[in-house]
C-alpha cells in the first residue's frame, strides 16, 4: 500500500487470518486498506471526514458491528458501512439495513464480490463528499453570481475586478446562454457605482418606441406623451446600462446611439437641451460584429466605440470541470423552489453530463437541473456519444469529436472513482501516469477538482 495515499477501506475484523487475507484481496484490487481488530480500535482510527468506507464484521469482541454502525452514523449518517456476518441471520440483515448499513455480506464471500460492493460504496462516498465540497464552496452563492473554479472563470473574475472600477465601456462576446448578463451585473457590482443597473434587450424593443425608452421624451413630443419621460440612459445615473443583443439594433438607431456615446449626453425627444450622462455602457453580442460590419449590417464606428474593453466568455464545453459545481447549485435552487428533494446521481451519469457539449451553455444546464429535480430526465446517451446498439450504430457527431467525448467520459469517471488520484485512475484505465496526465491536460481537466474531502 502507498502510505502517502488516502485510505479507501477500513476493515474491522477480529480474526487475524481473515483480516490479513481480506486486506490483501482489497489491496490487490487497488484499494488502499487498513485493518483493525475491534470496534473500539476503529473509532480511535477514524477521523472526521474520512473519505473511504468501513467493512465491519458483526461479531466482534467488545462492541458489536451493529453498535459500531450506530456510533458511526451518529458522527456521519452518510458514511458507507458494509457489515459482514457468518451466521446467515436474515433478521440481523434486515435490522442492519434499517439502521443504515450500506450493504450486508454473508460469509463465506468471494473476494470479487467484496471488491465490487466496496467499489460501489466508495464511488457513492466520493460523490457525497464532492457534493459537500460543492455546497461549502457555494455557501450562499458568490456575491458576483459567477460560479466556477476553472482557470477560465478565475481569469474572468480577475478581468472583472480590473475593469469594474475603471468605468470604461465594455463589449461582452459569448454564446447563447453563456451568462453575458451575469458578467454585466458583476461589472456593475465591481464598479461601486450607486446608480441603477438597467438591462435593455435591443432585439425585443420595438423601433417605434426605442428612442423614447432609451433617450426619454418631453411632454407633447408625440401623440400620447402627456408628461415627461426619463429615458433609461438618464435613469441609470452613474450606474450601468446593459445593451443585450446589440447586433439586433436597427442601423438608424445605431447612428443615434453612436452620437450619444461620443458626446456622453442625450437629448430627450421634443427637447433641445442636452442632458449629461454618467452611466457606463456594457454591450453584449453572440456574433462577430466586425463580420456584420463588413456585410453592412452593423456600424463599424459603433463597434469601435463600444469595444473600449472586451470580455470573451468561455462556453460551458471549455470549462467542463465547473459542471458539478453549477449542477449542484442549480439543483439546490430548483429543489427549494419546487419543494422537492434532489435525486442523487452516479459517477457514470456525471461523467456523461460532463462529456456533453451543452450548446445552450449555462442556461441549458440550469433547465436540465430543473428537469432532473422534477424526475423528467431520461437515461438516454448524451448527444454526440456513440450508442452500444451494435456495429452499425454510428455517432451523431464527427468521429474525432465523438471519440474525444468518450475519452473525456472515461477519464472523468476514473478520476471520480479514484478520488482525483492520477496514478490510481491510470491503473483503472490501463494508462501510465504520465500518459494520463498529458491527456488530462489536453482535455482541460483538473484532477484536484475530483479529490474527495
Amino acid at each position: 500500500m502507498a502510505w502517502n495515499e488516502p485510505t479507501d477501506v477500513l476493515l474491522v475484523e477480529d480474526d487475524g487470518h481473515v483480516r490479513l487475507a481480506t486486506t490483501q484481496s482489497l489491496r490487490l484490487a487497488g484499494l488502499n486498506t487498513e485493518g483493525v481488530d475491534s470496534a473500539e480500535a476503529a473509532r480511535a482510527w477514524l477521523q472526521p471526514g474520512f473519505a473511504g468506507v468501513v467493512v465491519c464484521d458483526v461479531q466482534l469482541p467488545g462492541d458489536s458491528g451493529l453498535q459500531l454502525l450506530h456510533a458511526l452514523r451518529e458522527q456521519d449518517p452518510e458514511l458507507p458501512v458494509i457489515l459482514v456476518t457468518g451466521h446467515g441471520d436474515i433478521g440481523m440483515a434486515v435490522e442492519a439495513m434499517r439502521d443504515g448499513a450500506w450493504d450486508f455480506i454473508e460469509k463465506p464471500f468471494s473476494a470479487e464480490h467484496l471488491v465490487e460492493v466496496v467499489r460501489r460504496a466508495l464511488a457513492q462516498r466520493r460523490l457525497v463528499l464532492e457534493n459537500r465540497r460543492l455546497k461549502a464552496q457555494l455557501g450562499g452563492g458568490p456575491a458576483d453570481g459567477l460560479l466556477g473554479a476553472s482557470v477560465a472563470m478565475e481569469q474572468l473574475r480577475t478581468l472583472i475586478h480590473t475593469l469594474g472600477p475603471a468605468r470604461v465601456d465594455v463589449l461582452i462576446h459569448g454564446e447563447t446562454g453563456a451568462g453575458k448578463e451575469v458578467v454585466a451585473r458583476a461589472l456593475h457590482a465591481a464598479s461601486g457605482a450607486r446608480g441603477a443597473f438597467v438591462a435593455i434587450n435591443c432585439g425585443a424593443l420595438p423601433e417605434s418606441v426605442f428612442e423614447s425608452e432609451i433617450f426619454g421624451a418631453e411632454a407633447g413630443a408625440y401623440t400620447g406623451a402627456s408628461r415627461r419621460r426619463i429615458g433609461k440612459l438618464e435613469f441609470a445615473g452613474d450606474g450601468t446600462v446593459f445593451l443585450d443583443e446589440i447586433e439586433s439594433m436597427p442601423l438608424a438607431l445605431q447612428v443615434k446611439m453612436l452620437r450619444v456615446l461620443q458626446e456622453r449626453s442625450v437629448e430627450r425627444l421634443g427637447s433641445n437641451t442636452a442632458v449629461p450622462l454618467a452611466c457606463r455602457i456594457v454591450a453584449a453580442t453572440k456574433v462577430d460584429l466586425l463580420e456584420l460590419a463588413r456585410e453592412g449590417r452593423f456600424r463599424e464606428d459603433l463597434f469601435y466605440r463600444l469595444d473600449v474593453a472586451s470580455i470573451a466568455l468561455p462556453p460551458l464545453r471549455q470549462r467542463r470541470e465547473d459542471i458539478p459545481l453549477l449542477l449542484s447549485h442549480f439543483c439546490a435552487q430548483a429543489a427549494e423552489r419546487l419543494q422537492r428533494p434532489v435525486p442523487a446521481w452516479t459517477a457514470a451519469q456525471l461523467a456523461a453530463w460532463q462529456a456533453r457539449d451543452w450548446p445552450g451553455n449555462v442556461r441549458e444546464l440550469r433547465n436540465f437541473a430543473e428537469r432532473w429535480v422534477l424526475g423528467l430526465v431520461s437515461e438516454a446517451p448524451a448527444p454526440g456519444l456513440p450508442t452500444p446498439a451494435g456495429p452499425a450504430a454510428l455517432p451523431q457527431a464527427p468521429l474525432d469529436e465523438a471519440l474525444a467525448a468518450v475519452e473525456r467520459q472515461w477519464i472523468v469517471q476514473a478520476l471520480l472513482e479514484s478520488g482525483g488520484n492520477i496514478a490510481r485512475a491510470g491503473e483503472r484505465l490501463g494508462l501510465a501516469r504520465k500518459t494520463l496526465h498529458d491527456r488530462i491536460r489536453r482535455l482541460g481537466l483538473d484532477a484536484d477538482a475530483y479529490r474527495a474531502g
